[in-house]
Order: C-alpha cells, then structure tokens, then sequence
C-alpha cells in the first residue's frame, strides 16, 4: 500500500535508499574502476561514481557486478595518482582517484536485492573518471568530506555537512532553461529537500504563475519535477523533524501518494510557498476540511478507507514520513462471535481512551509505575507509529526500506522488550555500542 511509485523504477540498481541516515547525495561522474576484482586481473570496469556525504559508491554498467559502497569514514587515505612519463613523445596517463579503505560494502550482486555484503581489509581502490579534467575537484571534495566523518561528536559531524551543502546550493541556482514555457513568470525561489521515505534530496524550487518546479542538485532522479499548478488538488503543511517545515502537494483527490513532498529550511520560506498555492488554489477547489469530508463519506461519496486517509492527512500524516505514517483505529472489540452485532455497543470498543488505558489491570500497572517515578513523569515508554514498527509491518512491499532501516533503530526495537525480560536487559546493556 504505502510504497505505490508514479514512475517504474524497478529496472534501476541504484537509488537514495542506498546512502545512510541523513546522508546526502551530492554529485555523480561517469568513471571507470581499475582495481583488480574477479576472475580477469586488471580489468577496467565502467560505471557511475557517486559521492555523498558519507561514502563513495561505485555503480557497474555490467548488472552482474555489485555496486561498491566506500564508507569515508573507513577510508584511511584519498589521494590523486597520475602516472607521469618522462619522455616528450609519450603522453602522461589520465590522473586517478586512489582510495585506502577498511571496508567496502557490496550490495545487489546479481542485481538481487538481499543484505549486503562486505569486505574487510586494507584495501587500494582507484577510479579514473572520463572527464580527467575534474579529478582534482572531486578529490578536494571527498576530503572535505572525509574531514566531516572524522570528527568525533556527530553533531559537529552533522553540522559540518549541512554547511557543506549550503555551500553547494548556494553557488547554483535554478536553471529557467527547466520552464515548460518561455513567457513563465518566476514568483519565488529557494532551497529545499524532496522527501520520500527514509531519505531527502536536496535541491532549487521555483514557483511561477504556472507550474511548481523542483530541481535536484544530483539531477536524480530526474534532472526537474514539474507539478502544473491547475491539477493541484491538496497542499498540507506538514511537520518534519517535529519542526514545521514541509508541504506536501496531491494533484489526485482519493490517491494515498502524494505527487511531491517537501522540506524547507525555514518556516517562512515554507509559508509562503504555500499561501501562493493557496491563492491560487481559492477559485479552482473546494476547502478540504473535516467536516467536508465526513459529509461525503455519509453520503456515500467516499469510502471508510478514503476517509481514513483523508483524516490522516489532516492530522499531519503521511506515508513519505515513517515517523508520521497514517494510522487507523481499532474499533472492534468482539472478536469471539461467529457473527458481528453492529446494532450492539458491547461489539465496539471504547473510542473514549487509548489503547493502553482499555485493560484495567494494564491500566494499574502503568499508574502504579506512573506514580513511582521522577521528574519528567511519562504513562508510555514507546510510540505506537515509528519507522522501525512500520517497516517490520510492510516488509512485502517495502524490502529495499527495510534492508536500509538504521541499526539504531533495530538496537532501539530490542531494547523495548527489556521491560518485560530482566535477562535481556543486562545482554543489551552489556553491548550498548553507546556506552
């Protein structure tokens, strides 16, 4: 249900759900490898070479071979090798990227989607990209970078990347050869993220009287989203992070996927964004309220599921968000009659109190522990809705979601069950890789 794509990407090996938490995914260039792997020595394999925040990722032209993934914080040296010739009548070899590493990280061997693999080791592995010319900058880059995973604390980590990217996105700007006609009018620009789920791309927006236009800074997956204003049919505000900062656009009226979600770097930016859509929006649409809705669904114009979702919509849920994925209420409580009496009140349960609160015994338990504790006082240690429950849920449909899901969450998923099993605690506790 929740990973329905407007455009078939299946036959394509690589994609954003490959990077790390919060990595970003800055540049590509056409490259060759020239280490030696497989069964032909020094073969020279071509292929995209990837650079993000957090790795270098090397993607074969040949499916069969694996993508590699470099992890710069792993990587012990990232030099130019350039192979001069002393002799005036010999032309000097194109110079190379050579990089010292750890680890590498093999994924989608076969082109088959499975837990990656890797290689441990002192390893040398050398790039030579088709436009030499770059090299140098592409070496400068991956250092800079290199220095970010370095550090020690994660939040300096973090904040050294995002002044990175800052950097970048300001140095462009959005290109109006993107306009789907020349007598477009621009009415605004700024920086944003594209967000799906897991992942954000960094990117230029620009709004003109006509169409919404999104353009990534690594041109993927598609060098420019455009979204006609006239098939707009919702925009929500919508909270990312918990911090009020994206806007999600629907040009269909019933359809669960969104046609863009976005992350602004500032409220404002954000607002105004959406209040000339909604201007726009004032003579061409209905207000899509609560009330609205429910009157359709009593008349029958939508169903109990639409409902559902357009409700979540309204309270701020989406399914490009794991952290925010739409919900729905369990309203059934008899579960034991060979037929359900929905005239009878005992056969629903009581929409007055949470879930946690409709066992009094469970109930008593969570007041006596309520009670007992210091300051800040809480009555329930986990969420119902995160992106670790949601994946293990749609594992069928979501895979690549799921074989990507950070190990911290995994680590945080164990640890919920130590409440109810002493002996794992003190196994958890032991391996804390926080200390």
């Amino acid at each position: 249900m929740a990973f329905i794509t407007k455009k078939d990407r299946s036959k394509e090996r690589f994609s954003l759900l490959l990077l790390d938490l919060e990595e970003h995914y800055f540049e590509q260039h056409t490259a060759y490898n020239l280490t030696s792997r497989g069964p032909v020595a020094n073969r020279r394999s071509s292929g995209s070479l990837k650079i993000c925040s957090k790795s270098v990722i090397f993607e074969p032209d040949d499916a069969v071979q694996p993508i590699l993934k470099i992890p710069l914080k792993d990587c012990k040296g990232i030099a130019t090798l350039e192979e001069t010739v002393h002799n005036p009548f010999t032309e000097s070899k194109p110079a190379c990227i050579i990089i010292e590493t750890k680890q590498i990280y093999l994924i989608k061997e076969e082109n088959v989607v499975a837990p990656y693999k890797y290689e441990r080791g002192e390893t040398k592995v050398t790039f030579q990209l088709e436009a030499p010319g770059k090299t140098e900058d592409v070496v400068q880059m991956l250092l800079q970078l290199h220095r970010a995973s370095c550090l020690d604390k994660q939040g300096d980590q973090t904040a050294m990347v995002a002044a990175i990217l800052q950097s970048r996105l300001a140095r462009t700007c959005f290109d109006k050869n993107s306009f789907q006609h020349v007598t477009e009018i621009p009415h605004m620009e700024c920086v944003a993220e594209m967000v799906s789920p897991l992942v954000t791309n960094a990117g230029h927006i620009c709004i003109t009287d006509c169409n919404l236009y999104f353009q990534p800074m690594n041109s993927y997956p598609d060098s420019v989203v455009q979204i006609g204003l006239h098939s707009v049919k919702r925009i929500y505000k919508r909270r990312h992070g918990l911090r009020p900062l994206g806007l999600e656009v629907f040009c269909t009226e019933n359809d669960l996927c969104s046609d863009i979600y976005l992350k602004f770097y500032n409220t404002k930016e954000r607002d105004e964004l959406y209040y000339y859509i909604a201007t726009f929006l004032e003579n061409h649409i209905v207000e899509c309220t609560a009330e609205s809705y429910m009157l359709q669904w009593q008349r029958g114009h939508i169903s109990n599921y639409q409902y559902l979702l357009h409700l979540n919509n309204l309270a701020d849920r989406s399914v490009n968000d794991l952290s925010q994925y739409p919900v729905f209420p369990w309203v059934i409580s008899d579960y034991s009659s060979t037929e359900l009496d929905l005239l009878n009140p005992a056969s629903f349960r009581d929409l007055s109190k949470p879930i946690g609160a409709l066992n009094t015994e469970r109930l008593e338990r969570l007041l006596e522990r309520y009670r007992d504790m210091p300051e800040p006082r809480f009555m329930y240690g986990s969420h119902y809705s995160s992106p670790g429950y949601v994946l293990f849920y749609l594992v069928r449909v979501g895979k690549n979601l799921f074989i990507c899901l950070p190990q911290v969450s995994l680590f945080l998923c164990h640890c919920l069950s130590a409440f109810f099993n002493p002996y794992h605690y003190q196994k958890i506790n032991s391996h804390c890789p926080f200390g």
